[in-house]
């Protein structure tokens, strides 16, 4: 049954000329005046999003963002920030781009902020797509594959430090501790200094590309799961597969629980412009095939009407999101957290105009 709802704001600031008609996405280029404009609309948003009644404004980590598409680097130190100015919503990581980190560093970083907002940061991992971002902070050397599996031991490090009281970590890329003399012993274990108050921590993950080998990941380490501007086909099958890996894996849960199903709401075509060479349009078969590939996409293969029909995204009036919802959560009875994330270029006042509308005009009729 729905009854929680959040936001994603990836941290785009005021953009002029939107859609396929205005500037291309690479010919932008802004001051830092005007990027830093996103910690102004994170807390415009954050004070919306806690006065309305929404669960989780959820904020998204890139870098070298000099289009002003996304522009938030650090989000456990934003959400420190935000959470001084609200009273109750919470502040989600979505996501940390966990190839930027040392492991330990954001696992310290989560448990501080856990620890000054009260519990009220929700942290989430991810790989990142921008190869800008990847490559600099990561290794450039690997491949795919081997950047795949950095990425997979950095989450199991980060989920020992915030689970285990003490431990220790061999593995392809990392020796935690080193095996070195300290006070007159040798070092084998290590312990997270502070660990989060709010133990267990809860974790999310994206589903970006549905592949078994990234659902069997979630489903070992026990992590949540968000699906966001997918198509209506390709959300139900991942929502099932998720289901079945976590059965294969011991744990029986109802279709649906443990995820997130997020919509976008338009400005469509400045969102497709960005999105598409990074191949990370998700509204067709073939699309995802060029996501799980890392290939790039044209941003005239998906229509607005398309991602409408698709319900990758939202629009329409109150009564027919309010049915589509309701059939959604018929459909998938797990199900009870839903996320409206905007499209890039979105401006801040119409995303808190429709925040707004949406909260009396649809969240009411999931909380008689």
């Amino acid at each position: 049954m729905i009854t929680r709802f959040s936001t994603l704001y990836v941290g785009h600031i005021e953009l002029e000329g939107c859609g396929l008609a205005g500037p291309p996405a690479d010919d932008r280029r802004y001051p830092n005046e005007r990027l830093i404009e996103v910690f102004d609309t994170a807390a415009a948003l954050a004070r919306a999003t806690d006065t309305l009644g929404y669960e989780t404004l959820w904020l998204a980590e890139h870098h070298f963002q000099h289009e002003g598409y996304e522009c938030i680097p650090s989000i456990p130190m934003l959400a420190v920030d935000l959470a001084h100015r609200t009273e109750r919503v919470k502040i989600g990581c979505a996501f940390n781009v966990v190839p930027a980190w040392h492991p330990l560093r954001l696992a310290e970083d989560y448990a501080v902020a856990d620890i000054l907002t009260g519990g009220r940061v929700v942290f989430g991992v991810g790989r990142g797509y921008h190869s800008r971002e990847v490559e600099t902070f990561g290794n450039p050397m690997l491949d795919g594959e081997a950047n795949r599996e950095l990425f997979e031991e950095q989450v199991e490090i980060i989920l020992k430090a915030l689970r285990e009281d003490s431990f220790s970590h061999r593995g392809k890329h990392y020796t935690i501790p080193p095996d070195v003399p300290y006070r007159g012993y040798q070092l084998k274990e290590i312990t997270l200094v502070p660990r989060p108050r709010r133990r267990p921590v809860e974790i999310w993950q994206p589903i970006v590309s549905g592949s078994a080998r990234g659902l069997d990941f979630m489903a070992r380490n026990r992590i949540k799961g968000i699906i966001s501007a997918t198509a209506e086909e390709l959300a139900e099958r991942w929502i099932h597969d998720y289901q079945g890996t976590a059965r294969r894996h011991g744990r029986a849960l109802q279709l649906g629980e443990d995820l997130i199903l997020g919509f976008r709401m338009p400005y469509f075509e400045e969102h497709a412009k960005v999105m598409a060479p990074l191949g990370m349009l998700r509204y067709s078969e073939e699309h995802v095939r060029a996501v799980a590939a890392r290939q790039p996409q044209s941003p005239t293969t998906a229509s607005l009407e398309n991602g409408v029909g698709n319900r990758s995204w939202l629009c329409g009036p109150p009564a027919d999101i309010v049915a589509y919802l309701k059939e959604v959560e018929r459909r998938y009875p797990g199900l009870d957290h839903v996320m409206i994330a905007w499209a890039i270029g979105t401006p801040r006042d119409l995303m808190i105009e429709q925040l707004t509308r949406f909260a009396r005009e649809i969240m009411p009729a999931f909380r008689g």
